[in-house]
Protein backbone atom coordinates (compact mmCIF):
# COMPACT_ATOMS: atom_id res chain seq x y z
CA UNK A 1 0.00 0.00 0.00
CA UNK A 2 1.48 3.19 -1.03
CA UNK A 3 -0.16 5.09 2.27
CA UNK A 4 -0.20 3.42 5.46
CA UNK A 5 -2.95 3.22 7.80
CA UNK A 6 -1.78 5.26 10.59
CA UNK A 7 -0.77 8.02 7.56
CA UNK A 8 -4.38 8.55 7.38
CA UNK A 9 -5.42 8.58 11.06
CA UNK A 10 -5.87 11.72 12.38
CA UNK A 11 -7.11 12.96 16.10
CA UNK A 12 -9.36 16.10 14.44
CA UNK A 13 -10.96 13.60 12.11
CA UNK A 14 -12.90 11.72 14.88
CA UNK A 15 -16.29 11.79 16.34
CA UNK A 16 -16.72 10.23 19.43
CA UNK A 17 -20.14 11.02 20.28
CA UNK A 18 -22.52 11.67 16.53
CA UNK A 19 -25.32 13.56 17.40
CA UNK A 20 -26.97 11.99 14.44
CA UNK A 21 -29.29 8.88 14.77
CA UNK A 22 -30.04 8.19 11.08
CA UNK A 23 -27.43 7.18 8.38
CA UNK A 24 -27.67 10.67 6.28
CA UNK A 25 -27.41 12.85 9.15
CA UNK A 26 -24.37 10.44 10.86
CA UNK A 27 -22.11 10.63 7.20
CA UNK A 28 -23.53 14.34 6.85
CA UNK A 29 -21.63 14.98 10.38
CA UNK A 30 -18.38 13.27 9.45
CA UNK A 31 -18.15 14.99 6.26
CA UNK A 32 -18.77 18.31 7.44
CA UNK A 33 -15.67 17.70 10.28
CA UNK A 34 -13.39 16.22 7.15
CA UNK A 35 -14.55 19.48 5.52
CA UNK A 36 -13.51 21.37 8.55
CA UNK A 37 -9.89 19.82 8.64
CA UNK A 38 -9.27 20.92 5.50
CA UNK A 39 -9.57 17.26 3.81
CA UNK A 40 -12.70 18.03 1.27
CA UNK A 41 -12.79 20.78 -0.55
CA UNK A 42 -16.66 20.55 -1.96
CA UNK A 43 -18.23 18.66 1.25
CA UNK A 44 -21.67 19.06 -0.43
CA UNK A 45 -20.47 17.81 -3.56
CA UNK A 46 -18.71 14.55 -1.64
CA UNK A 47 -21.78 14.34 0.52
CA UNK A 48 -23.63 13.15 -2.75
CA UNK A 49 -21.39 11.00 -4.02
CA UNK A 50 -21.62 9.05 -0.77
CA UNK A 51 -25.25 9.20 -0.39
CA UNK A 52 -25.44 8.18 -4.24
CA UNK A 53 -23.21 5.00 -3.54
CA UNK A 54 -25.42 4.19 -0.29
CA UNK A 55 -28.23 4.73 -2.52
CA UNK A 56 -26.91 1.94 -5.00
CA UNK A 57 -25.03 -0.63 -3.04
CA UNK A 58 -25.92 0.22 0.86
CA UNK A 59 -23.02 -0.43 2.75
CA UNK A 60 -23.11 -3.64 4.99
CA UNK A 61 -22.67 -3.46 8.72
CA UNK A 62 -21.13 -6.12 10.69
CA UNK A 63 -20.27 -6.50 14.29
CA UNK A 64 -21.68 -3.07 14.35
CA UNK A 65 -19.40 -1.56 12.09
CA UNK A 66 -19.59 -0.31 8.28
CA UNK A 67 -17.37 1.57 5.43
CA UNK A 68 -19.80 3.74 3.90
CA UNK A 69 -17.14 5.61 1.01
CA UNK A 70 -16.94 7.12 -2.32
CA UNK A 71 -14.67 6.64 -4.84
CA UNK A 72 -14.36 10.68 -6.33
CA UNK A 73 -12.13 13.38 -7.99
CA UNK A 74 -13.21 15.48 -5.04
CA UNK A 75 -9.98 14.37 -3.48
CA UNK A 76 -6.76 14.25 -4.09
CA UNK A 77 -5.99 11.68 -1.45
CA UNK A 78 -7.36 9.04 0.49
CA UNK A 79 -9.17 10.20 3.49
CA UNK A 80 -10.74 8.86 6.63
CA UNK A 81 -13.12 9.99 8.96
CA UNK A 82 -14.67 8.20 11.67
CA UNK A 83 -17.74 8.61 14.13
CA UNK A 84 -18.72 6.41 16.87
CA UNK A 85 -22.28 5.99 18.18
CA UNK A 86 -23.09 4.57 21.35
CA UNK A 87 -26.61 3.73 21.08
CA UNK A 88 -26.09 2.44 16.92
CA UNK A 89 -27.47 3.81 13.67
CA UNK A 90 -29.17 1.45 11.19
CA UNK A 91 -27.86 1.29 8.17
CA UNK A 92 -28.92 -0.10 4.92
CA UNK A 93 -32.02 -2.17 4.02
CA UNK A 94 -31.80 -4.99 7.21
CA UNK A 95 -31.42 -1.58 9.47
CA UNK A 96 -28.64 -3.39 11.74
CA UNK A 97 -27.07 -0.78 13.82
CA UNK A 98 -23.71 0.16 13.08
CA UNK A 99 -21.99 1.96 16.42
CA UNK A 100 -18.67 2.62 14.22
CA UNK A 101 -18.63 4.29 10.93
CA UNK A 102 -15.39 4.77 8.71
CA UNK A 103 -15.72 7.12 6.31
CA UNK A 104 -14.32 6.77 3.02
CA UNK A 105 -12.89 8.87 0.28
CA UNK A 106 -10.78 7.68 -2.19
CA UNK A 107 -9.42 9.25 -5.52
CA UNK A 108 -10.33 7.22 -8.67
CA UNK A 109 -6.34 6.20 -8.94
CA UNK A 110 -6.09 4.92 -5.93
CA UNK A 111 -8.53 2.08 -5.81
CA UNK A 112 -6.38 -0.74 -5.16
CA UNK A 113 -5.17 1.40 -2.06
CA UNK A 114 -8.47 1.48 -0.82
CA UNK A 115 -9.26 -1.67 -0.82
CA UNK A 116 -5.91 -2.86 1.08
CA UNK A 117 -7.16 -0.01 3.48
CA UNK A 118 -10.63 -1.32 4.02
CA UNK A 119 -9.59 -4.46 4.71
CA UNK A 120 -6.78 -3.80 7.23
CA UNK A 121 -9.88 -1.17 8.73
CA UNK A 122 -11.99 -4.56 8.60
CA UNK A 123 -9.67 -7.21 9.96
CA UNK A 124 -8.92 -4.95 12.82
CA UNK A 125 -12.40 -3.80 13.90
CA UNK A 126 -13.25 -7.92 13.35
CA UNK A 127 -11.11 -8.73 16.13
CA UNK A 128 -13.45 -8.51 19.82
CA UNK A 129 -11.07 -7.08 21.70
CA UNK A 130 -10.19 -4.47 19.24
CA UNK A 131 -13.26 -3.70 18.35
CA UNK A 132 -14.11 -3.24 22.64
CA UNK A 133 -10.87 -0.73 23.11
CA UNK A 134 -12.59 1.46 19.94
CA UNK A 135 -15.84 1.49 21.71
CA UNK A 136 -14.72 2.25 25.15
CA UNK A 137 -11.86 4.78 24.12
CA UNK A 138 -12.00 8.38 26.10
CA UNK A 139 -10.38 9.91 24.02
CA UNK A 140 -9.55 10.37 19.91
CA UNK A 141 -5.97 9.12 21.02
CA UNK A 142 -6.87 6.57 22.73
CA UNK A 143 -9.07 5.49 19.84
CA UNK A 144 -6.49 6.16 17.30
CA UNK A 145 -3.45 4.21 18.86
CA UNK A 146 -5.90 0.80 18.80
CA UNK A 147 -6.15 0.93 15.10
CA UNK A 148 -2.51 1.54 14.79
CA UNK A 149 -1.45 -0.57 17.57
CA UNK A 150 -3.06 -3.75 16.35
CA UNK A 151 -2.16 -3.11 12.60
CA UNK A 152 1.68 -3.17 13.18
Amino acid sequence: MAIALADLLDEKQVILRLRSRKPVNAIREIVQLLAHTGNIDKPEAFLEQVLARERAHPSVVENGVVFPHARTDLVGQIVLGIGRSHAGIPFGQNGRRARLIFLIGVPQQLVNDYLICVGTLARLVKDDATRSILLQAETPREFLDALTVESL
